[in-house]
This record gives structure tokens, sequence and C-alpha cells, in this order.
């Protein structure tokens, strides 16, 4: 299957790395390249573009879009390990890095590995195939109370105690296995007249995935760390699709722009508050009219940029 992913938010992003033609840039989510592509085409044989996934399949998708660059470097890695990736291939500092967080159009499409709601499939759900843990595991495995924390948490689902607990039901008849039973699962859980606004098991599956692949944990540190390689002027494009994610993004944001966070009634400040650089958008940026009418994946999309000192 072809590995297609239309860039949310493309020209916002572009925009908003100020990119220098003789930069480096880093693309921490690099997916099918379509930022990268873009990213690319601005820089000179003297800039180079680094390209970052922990999936393998959008790498090499990546490498045949990007066949005619010469100044590209790919690292099969997670983002939150941006800056021992960097060091390892000799990168200390950089111009620019774009995080576009969550699965890939791609991913989703490609029934097989299980992050689809939609078909029937294994349950897997992992961004890097060479990890462990699998949705099946998680699953099958995890106890009730854990499984409804991780649904309510990371899936904003309201129903997330009773899908809980008909999942840990249903595995003490038989392992739950495939994507289709636990559609099944989910659906019998939340009452008909609840399941008018999209999919009913879309929450869960999200949760689940965000579950197997780490993704809200280590975002905060993420965010800093990023910003510690930037080089003066340096900027950080941050795109969530999560309200969670976004949160995140946010407070580690303001923590490295200097905001205190000390009581009011302290006569002075003891968090020790140190300012790396400046929000450049206080609120998030957001898709257009135009670009949600042909790319529905950019409807929860948020946009911030960071500037380091």
């Amino acid at each position: 299957m072809e590995f297609k992913h239309s860039p949310v938010m493309l020209k916002e992003c572009i925009e908003g790395l100020e990119i220098k033609e003789n930069g480096i840039y880093v693309d921490g989510t690099l997916g099918g390249a379509g930022h990268s592509s873009e990213i690319v085409k601005r820089l000179s044989p003297k800039g180079m573009l680094i390209g970052i996934d922990r999936d393998t399949e959008a790498i090499n998708a990546a490498k045949n879009k990007l066949e005619n660059y010469q100044n590209v470097k790919y690292i099969h890695g997670n983002h939150d390990d941006i800056e021992k990736l960097l060091t390892e291939i000799g990168i200390n500092e950089v111009d620019g890095i774009l995080l576009d967080l969550g699965v890939s159009s791609y991913q989703l499409d490609e029934r097989q590995r299980g992050f689809s709601y939609m078909g029937e499939a294994k349950l897997d759900m992992r961004m890097d195939k060479s990890q462990n843990l699998t949705a099946k595991e998680v699953i099958n495995t995890y106890k009730e109370e854990e499984l409804a924390k991780i649904i309510m948490e990371y899936g904003e689902e309201r129903f997330a105690k009773i899908i809980a607990n008909n999942i840990v039901k249903a595995r003490k008849i038989k392992e739950i296995e495939k994507t289709s039973e636990l559609v099944e699962i989910i659906k019998k859980s939340i009452p008909m007249s609840k399941q008018k606004e999209g999919h009913p098991a879309k929450r869960t599956f999200q949760a689940i995935r965000i579950e197997v692949n780490n993704e809200i944990e280590p975002l905060f540190n993420t965010i800093k760390q990023s910003v510690k390689i930037l080089k003066s002027k340096g900027r950080l494009c941050v795109i969530t699709f999560h309200s969670l994610e976004d949160r995140l993004v946010k407070k580690a944001m303001q923590e490295l722009e200097g905001i205190c966070t000390c009581p009011s009634d302290l006569p002075y400040c003891v968090c020790g508050c140190k300012k790396e650089g400046k929000i450049i958008n206080k609120k998030p940026i957001v898709a257009t009219k135009e670009e949600l009418a042909n790319n529905s994946r950019a409807k929860s999309a948020k946009l911030r940029i960071f500037e380091k000192i």
C-alpha cells in the first residue's frame, strides 16, 4: 500500500519554521514526508533535513519521495529521544523542529496495522513494529481499573468504566484478538442514543493507541528537550490532535517562556523559572475552512510555535 499522508496545516508550519536555506531542520514525525518535502525544497545543498520516525515503513516511503535530495538524513527512532538521536549523528543544535503528533493517515488506512476500528485486523497498533507492547496485550492483560483510566483520560470517553468492565467480562470467555471483536464490545457498552456523534469506537481506539505507543507521558520533556537543541532564534512547531497533548505542549512552552509558578502570596520567586524563549502564538493555530473541507484529519489539529532566545 502506498504511504499517503495529507500534511496538516502545511502552509502554517512552513511559515512558522521561518526556514533558512542553509539551516538544519528536523521533522521528528517524518511519516510520508508531506511536511518534509516542502521543508527540503527550501534548503540549499548546504542545508540539511533530518527525518525521524519510529515506523520503518514511513522511513522507506520518505526515502522514495525524497530520493532526488542528497541533503537528507533518516533516523529510525522516537522523537522523544531527539537529543540523543541527533548527538549520535554529530548534530548538537538545529534551526528548527517540527512535530506532527498522533497517527498518520497511512497507519489508519493500512487495516492490518490494527489502528482502525473499520474492518478486521489483529489488535496491534504499534507505530514501531519492533516494540513488544501491542493493543492485544493491553486489552487482555491490563486490570479493569487501568483500562477504564486509560480510556477515560486518553480517549475522553464518558462510558469508559462500562467499556472496561465489558472488556474484562469478554476476555474471561475468550481472548480478544481482533479489532472487530473490540468494536463489538464497545458498541454494546454505549447506548444507541449516544452513538450519533461519529463512530462509537473512535475514542477507545485512540486511547489504546496512545497507551501502546506511550504518546503522552514523555511529551512534556520532549518539548523541553527540543527547545534545548535549537539554535538562537530557532523555532519549534508542534501539531497536536488531542486536548491532553495540547495542554502538555502549552504547559511546557509556558514554562520555557519563564512564567513563574510560585503561589501569589510568596514575597519572591522560588520556582527557579528561566526564560528560554517566547511563544509565537498565544492561541493555537487551527486549520482553515478550506483545509477542513479537503482534509478531515485537520479537524482537531492545533499548532503551537515556540522561538528560542
